[in-house]
C-alpha cells in the first residue's frame, strides 16, 4: 500500500507470495511462495533467488536472524504439528530448534541473535498448555516466559525492550516489558488480531484485524495505546493461506504496509449434454 498515493501497487515484482521478512541491512528478503508453500530468499531486486525448502514441507512466517546468517520459520508436514526450524541463508538442511513433541509457531529473534521466542503448546484444544517460550541458542535450554500462559504469536521489539503477544483467542494484545518482567494489556475490542509487525524504532505495532464489519490495517503507539487506522480492508480481497487458515500482512522497509491480494477467478459452469 503506497501511503502517499493511497493505492495498492505490486511489490517485489508482483510475485505470488507473502510472509515476507527483510534482513536488518535491508538487502535481503525471505518469503513464502504461494500456493506451493515453499520458502525462498532473494535480494530486493529479485536477484540471487534461492529456494530453501521443498514440498511436502509447507512454511510460514520466516524471520531473519539479526546477523542475516539464518532464517527461523514455522513449518508443517501433512498430518503433522507445526514446528520451528532454522536454515542457513545459503540453504542446506533445515534443522528443528528443539526435539520435544509439541506444536511450535511464530519464531522471533532477540536483537542480539542469542535467543528465540516462540509459541509452544501441547495441543490447540488445550489453551492452558500454551506458553511463550524462549530458547537460549547457546545452551539449547527452553523456558517459559514469565506470565505467558495462554499467550501466543510473540513478536520481539527491535530494541529488545518488549515482546508483544496475543491471548489464545486472539482478541487481546498483550505487552511484556523485559525490564520489569511484567505483562500489561495494550488493546482489545477490535475483533480478531491478524499479523503483527513492529516499527523499526520500537515505538509502534502494526496489525490487521479480522471478522469485523470494517476490517483494516492499524498502527498502535505503545507508550499511550494511541490507535491509528491506516486504511480500510473492507473491499480488499485477501488471499487465504490454505495451510495456515488465515491471511498475511506485513511491513516492508520504510514502514511500507504489505498485503497479499487474491487475483484468482472462481467461476461456475453449466454443461449441456445431448444424448443420441
Amino acid at each position: 500500500f503506497d501511503v502517499k498515493s493511497g493505492q495498492f501497487v505490486p511489490y517485489l515484482g508482483g510475485i505470488s507470495g507473502g510472509d515476507a521478512d527483510f534482513s536488518r541491512d535491508g538487502k535481503w528478503v525471505a518469503y513464502v511462495l504461494y500456493p506451493e508453500g515453499t520458502l525462498w530468499r532473494s535480494k530486493l531486486d529479485g536477484s540471487e533467488r534461492l529456494q530453501l525448502t521443498y514440498p511436502p514441507m509447507q512454511t510460514a512466517v520466516p524471520h531473519w536472524s539479526p546477523d542475516g546468517g539464518q532464517i527461523a520459520f514455522s513449518t508443517t508436514l501433512p498430518g503433522k504439528a507445526w514446528k520451528v526450524f532454522l536454515i542457513s541463508q545459503d540453504g542446506g538442511s533445515p534443522q528443528p530448534i528443539v526435539s520435544e513433541n509439541k506444536s511450535q509457531t511464530d519464531p522471533t529473534w532477540s536483537p542480539d541473535g542469542k535467543t528465540l521466542a516462540f509459541a509452544n503448546f501441547a495441543a490447540a484444544s488445550d489453551p492452558a498448555q500454551m506458553f511463550v517460550d524462549v530458547l537460549d541458542l547457546k545452551t539449547n535450554q527452553v523456558s517459559h516466559l514469565p506470565g505467558s500462559q495462554r499467550l501466543c504469536c510473540p513478536r520481539w521489539s527491535p530494541d529488545g525492550r518488549y515482546i508483544v503477544a496475543l491471548t489464545d483467542d486472539q482478541l487481546k494484545l498483550m505487552l511484556f516489558d523485559a525490564k520489569t518482567q511484567q505483562w500489561r494489556p495494550l488493546l482489545t475490542d477490535v475483533g480478531v488480531f491478524g499479523f503483527m509487525a513492529w516499527s523499526p524504532d520500537s515505538t509502534s505495532i502494526y496489525f490487521d484485524n479480522l471478522f469485523t464489519e470494517d476490517p483494516g490495517y492499524f498502527r498502535l503507539r505503545v507508550h499511550d495505546s494511541k490507535l491509528e487506522r491506516i486504511l480500510s480492508l473492507k473491499k480488499f480481497r485477501s488471499f487465504v493461506i490454505p495451510w495456515a487458515f488465515g491471511t498475511w500482512t506485513g511491513l516492508g522497509p520504510g514502514e511500507t504496509p504489505l498485503f497479499v491480494r487474491d487475483l484468482s477467478t472462481q467461476e461456475i459452469y453449466a454443461l449441456d449434454v445431448e444424448f443420441p
